[in-house]
């Protein structure tokens, strides 16, 4: 049965003047008919070389463009895109599409109730040409790595585009992350230069990181230059404590603003260097090529965000998550990208609204845990702010469950596009993703991104029925595969990672199901999966049954191994005032039982005082599961929040028997 459609293209102000102009031009080029965005789609997978050039001319990507062929290369991953091309991703970033306006916004932020900035193009512009100087004296060049551990503030952006400008590698972390998780990062990749701050704030509290600084800095030898960002007034004082480093401020004081240069690179290029949560080893440092970065994100925003010159795009994020490099990108387009730092949550529920409202935000980005978090709070936006500009709403991170497509719909706009969005560290970018010209159901993503050959395959290989669930895979080349991995010289482990579980496919490790409507659900990450009586179930279908109980506030579910079973166990962490008794136990079962199957119930439901989360805010089944079996979890420097796992330590030793 298919979900309900909860909101249609015809009831807000999308514009679908982009994606017909596109698909006018890939039919050119096919010879074929192409009327909207599911024929769009087949002509990608039917004419890959056509689809992807057409995006680099009609996006008008700056740059050569080679000659053909544009696609090499006879398996999956050794495919090469553009191989004769060159381009700078910082000049595209800066200079692509219509001229902007110099005095107006380019970069605004807020820093909870502390800070606020206001940089105008002109003035972002002047930034970057005296970091792109200031870098260039350094000695940073080409392939040489730029290392971030920064806030999400216009200071971090202006560093990356000079950076990139150069040629060198961008990467970055949140300066919330511990020393050890710091180090485990770019301590495998050797930067020249690092980028940080005096501190930051959080839930209105001053957090100072000199002492973390110190040991940070002696432990990153290949660091000739580190340059402070002054968030709390103490740049200069911080700076004084490190051995070659700087103010921002003294960084970029010997250089006036003069013209920007650019050095452009192959299309393979090195442009950012992202990193995989670590919760079971040292983290992943994943290479992503510059010109498949650049294509995947500009397709992304015209054609599936809808987000053009004049638009004001925010995501809730940090430079520690994926969704930092997303946002940044969002200046190709001529967008204003709104930055925050700080809690979502400071000093209340209505923090992020307020400023949607003040700045005309024309694009909510956040995460499905925020929406939720909202929900439970029973917290209306929209009768407190203006939010006619809004036109979209994206979320990710985890799956949007169907209350909460309920829930924004209900009280925070009726008439925007709400897009869950689904993709990875992995590619940088979406594998399944919203679709502006196509109704949104209840509980869905709406479909695969253009050019994505997205399926679902059973454990044999075979391409799994609407409604049956199994593995999400791409079975044509797209150009934001991963260069590889940092340090994997013969591409085992990068092979290992996405190519083996089906060979020559690419294998995401989502556990997923394709609906009748084209939509996707994805039902949880595939070894976080559950196993009870043989069969497999995903962990999002609990969830999105737990999280209609306002009495608990988080939860964790896993599998135990018991004899040669597995059974359910779910962790809650209780709603202030709130207490887990049977009562509620019952309740919450016959939930699950009821919207779920009886496979899904709990074996046992187990209050603990917290849930352990990764940096990006996603929950650490795999360290929960590793704990209760009384396995070491290999890297708790991955966690925001280490000590959570204490609980079940606490617990792990009493209920291997089988009893409660």
């Amino acid at each position: 049965m298919s979900a309900p459609v909860v909101w249609s293209p015809g009831e807000a102000r999308i514009a679908t003047a982009e994606i017909t102009r596109f698909a006018r031009a890939v039919a050119t080029r096919t010879g074929r008919e192409i009327a909207g965005s599911t024929a769009l789609a087949r002509a990608a997978a039917d004419d890959p070389e056509a689809f992807w050039t057409a995006i680099w001319d009609e996006m008008g990507v700056i740059g050569d463009k080679g000659t053909a062929p544009f696609i090499t290369g006879a398996a999956m991953i050794d495919t090469r895109f553009f191989p004769a091309s060159r381009l700078n991703v910082a000049e595209n970033l800066l200079r692509l599409g219509p001229p902007r306006n110099p005095n107006a916004d380019a970069l605004v932020f807020r820093g909870e109730d502390k800070v606020r900035m206001r940089w105008s193009w002109a003035e972002l512009e002047t930034h970057v040409s005296r970091l792109q100087q200031a870098l260039a004296a350094a000695g940073v060049g080409p392939g040489d790595r730029v290392a971030a551990l920064l806030p999400n503030r216009p200071e971090a952006v202006a560093a990356m585009l000079a950076a990139v400008s150069l040629g060198a590698v961008w990467s970055s972390a949140s300066p919330d992350f511990g020393a050890r998780a710091v180090l485990d990062r770019f301590g495998q990749i050797a930067p020249k230069v690092l980028f940080t701050t005096d501190g930051y704030w959080y839930a209105g509290k001053r957090i100072e990181i000199a002492d973390k600084l110190v040991e940070i800095v002696a432990g990153l030898p290949s660091v000739t230059t580190t340059v402070v960002i002054d968030y709390l007034g103490e740049a200069e004082a911080v700076a004084g404590t490190l051995p070659g480093a700087v103010s921002f401020e003294a960084f970029a004081a010997a250089h006036a603003a003069a013209p920007l240069t650019f050095a452009r690179q192959p299309f393979d290029h090195p442009l950012y260097i992202l990193f995989s949560s670590g919760t079971t080893g040292a983290p992943k440092c994943i290479v992503h090529r510059a010109g498949g970065v650049l294509l995947q994100h500009l397709k992304e925003h015209a054609l599936h965000g809808d987000i053009g010159p004049g638009d004001r795009l925010f995501y809730f994020t940090t430079l520690g998550w994926m969704m930092w490099n997303w946002l940044v990108s969002g200046l190709a387009r001529g967008a204003t990208l709104l930055l925050f730092d700080g809690s979502p949550f400071h000093p209340g529920p209505e923090v992020l609204f307020d400023y949607a409202s003040d700045e005309r935000m024309t694009h909510f980005g956040t995460s499905a845990k925020y929406i939720d978090s909202l929900r439970k709070a029973v917290f209306a936006p929209a009768p407190q702010h203006d939010l006619a500009p809004l036109r979209a709403m994206l979320s990710t991170g985890s799956p949007l469950v169907p209350d909460s497509f309920d829930y924004v719909y209900a009280e925070i706009k009726s008439d925007l596009h709400l897009a869950s969005i689904s993709g990875g560290t992995d590619i940088v970018s979406c594998f399944v993703t919203g679709d502006p010209t196509r109704p949104v159901h209840r509980g869905e993503i709406q479909g695969p991104g253009l050019g994505m050959a997205v399926d679902v395959w059973t454990e044999d290989g075979a391409p799994a029925a609407d409604g049956e669930k199994g593995e999400l895979v791409c079975t044509q080349p797209f150009p934001s595969m991963p260069l590889g991995f940092w340090g994997d010289d013969d591409g085992a482990r990068y092979r290992s990672a996405y190519f083996d579980r089906f060979p020559g496919v690419w294998c995401q490790g989502d556990f997923a199901e394709r609906r009748a409507t084209g939509g996707f659900v994805i039902h949880g990450r595939s070894d976080a999966t559950l196993n009870p009586g043989g069969v497999r179930i995903g962990t999002a279908e609990i969830y999105a049954e737990v999280e209609k109980f306002a009495e608990l506030r988080d939860s964790v579910v896993i599998g135990q191994d018991i004899g040669d079973d597995v059974r359910v166990v779910l962790f809650v962490v209780m709603a202030e005032g709130r207490a887990l008794d049977e009562t509620l136990v019952t309740a919450i079962k016959s939930a699950i039982r009821r919207g779920s199957s009886p496979r899904h119930v709990p074996a046992l439901i187990l209050e603990v005082d917290d849930i352990p989360r990764t940096k990006s805010g996603k929950i650490s089944e795999i360290a929960v599961r590793d704990v209760v079996h009384g396995r070491t979890v290999k890297n708790t420097d991955a966690l925001a929040n280490p000590d959570a796992l204490n609980c079940f330590r606490d617990l792990s030793a009493l209920r291997t028997d089988g009893g409660a």
